[in-house]
């Protein structure tokens, strides 16, 4: 098929023509920045926090009144045991926070306290001995914390433990030659010797911002004694969790009634946590999902509207071509080839409206840079999406009869 004519019955047709193909362009520059960004979005839900989920939940429990540091600590360690009585239950550590959360305790890392520069910044977990068994952790160098080690810790700590656990994450960045059991770190109130590395250890925040750090986390031995209360993080055997949630409810309560356990989040499986700490990112998915959806929708109803208009205009010369001897199949290669054009237009110019979105979006959103690939995908869903869309109204005119080339309206 020659394409001057159609180059010409285009030039014929300008607004139209222009008319889809900057929608198309605008069409191909949304879609694959929001696959990108969907891509993005889903891959962020499926990090894993290194930790045993399935049999973990937690408790923020918060005491009646004002106790002291003393009696705060003395408190929690019975609440402890009484949880670690609870059937189901395999073993309970208090923290500071727990993987997920949203917000916590975060530091700058040093090896050396004349240092300017942090040399990493690093997510904190106040923790006992039964911190790494309790999260199922694995550690992977060194040793566990001695019950002797664990201290009690309240508001006016400075920060300065003498001993501290890594992720295998933070231990790379720090020590990248060599082992980092025995090393000293420094924290903002002073060294710390590393006795053990755990394997992996995710930060309380899913944030953008504290993605530079998502796992390198220090784990300090310390009790968080505070009137306003801590948190218990409970692991049970498999199956039993939901279970074992109810039972420590009442459990708690019965031992010591002066406190506050919130119906929203005060007991959370780690099931609702993650769900919890990645409800913007799964909403973001969907927006752009369906953002996606209604944009190729309104570009195929387009490119259906106006070529069907197109049609209704051509019927005499369709009819013309027809008694010359066109073929059906003629007259619909003519139109699929006239569309394609067009499509291919839009694409190219869409292809640059893409990138420069996406430039966009990394300065002011510091996100990633399109990959090529998502660019190619968004091309291809355009080109056919286009060459469906035309394919009803081409037919049409492919059966439009020779007689109409006789008819004078």
């Amino acid at each position: 098929m020659q394409i001057k004519p159609i180059l010409a019955a285009l030039r014929r047709h300008k607004a139209g023509t222009l008319l889809i193909a900057m929608q198309i362009a605008l069409t191909l520059a949304i879609v694959c920045n929001a696959l990108f960004i969907i891509q993005e979005r889903l891959a962020h839900l499926s990090e894993p926090t290194g930790i045993d989920e399935a049999n973990i939940f937690v408790v923020k429990n918060e005491w009646v009144g004002a106790p002291d540091t003393i009696k705060v600590d003395a408190m929690m360690r019975e609440d402890l045991q009484v949880l670690r009585q609870v059937p189901g239950v395999q073993d309970v550590t208090p923290s500071n926070s727990y993987p997920l959360r949203g917000n916590g305790w975060d530091d700058a890392v040093k090896l050396n306290p004349e240092q300017l520069q942090d040399t990493s910044g690093a997510t904190i977990y106040f923790a006992d001995e039964h911190f790494i068994d309790t999260l199922g952790l694995k550690l992977t160098a060194g040793r566990n914390f001695r019950a002797e080690e664990i201290g009690r810790m309240d508001m006016r700590y400075k920060l300065a433990p003498p001993v501290v656990i890594i992720t295998k994450a933070l231990a790379d960045k720090l020590f990248p030659d060599g082992n980092a059991v025995g090393k000293t770190i420094y924290l903002i109130g002073g060294p710390g010797t590393v006795v053990g590395v755990v394997d992996l250890l995710q930060a309380q925040s899913v944030d953008r911002w504290a993605s530079g750090f998502a796992y390198r986390s220090v784990i300090i031995p310390e009790r968080l004694a505070m009137s306003l209360g801590s948190f218990y993080i409970v692991r049970t055997k498999p199956g039993q969790r939901d279970a074992a949630m109810r039972a420590a409810y009442t459990a708690l309560f019965a031992h010591n009634p002066r406190r506050v356990i919130n119906d929203d989040d005060g007991m959370l499986s780690f099931t609702e946590v993650r769900s919890r700490a990645y409800e913007r990112d799964r909403g973001m998915a969907i927006l752009m999902g369906v953002i996606s959806v209604v944009l190729l929708a309104i570009t195929a109803a387009g490119i259906v509207g106006l070529t069907s208009f197109w049609v209704g205009q051509r019927r005499k010369q369709i009819g013309v071509r027809r008694a010359l001897g066109a073929t059906r199949d003629d007259i619909l290669r003519y139109f699929m080839t006239e569309n394609l054009l067009i499509s291919f237009g839009g694409v190219l110019l869409g292809a640059f409206l893409a990138i420069a979105i996406n430039l966009w979006l990394v300065t002011r959103f510091e996100m990633h840079r399109l990959s090529m690939v998502y660019l190619l995908i968004g091309v291809v869903i355009l080109l056919l999406l286009g060459q469906g869309a035309v394919l009803a109204p081409a037919m049409r005119a492919s059966r439009v009869p020779p007689v109409e080339a006789t008819r004078s309206v």
